[in-house]
């Protein structure tokens, strides 16, 4: 019997990956880690286990892009505004 969840596993698993391509330290680092993760996690059989998982690696994934979104706002504060303030 299939897990329903598989397919949202995977797909946080692919969204993860396409979001950790702008990591500060590189995509080889940030796909070694998530790889890791899950990996420590397939043992997982409890529905409800797997949904607390999932629900964390979206909030991982929103903070990733919120960095994201603050290093962007950074850089172009630097680059536009007098930085005597």
């Amino acid at each position: 019997m299939a897990n329903p969840l598989k397919s949202a596993v995977v797909k946080l698993y692919k969204n993860l990956l396409y979001v950790g391509r702008d990591y500060p330290k590189g995509n080889d680092y940030f796909r070694e880690r998530l790889k890791a993760a899950f990996m420590k996690n397939k043992d997982v059989t409890d529905p409800e286990k797997i949904k607390q998982l999932i629900a964390r690696g979206e909030f991982v994934m929103k903070e990733l892009e919120a960095l994201y979104f603050l290093r962007k706002y950074r850089a172009m504060k630097k680059r536009y505004y007098d930085s005597e303030k």
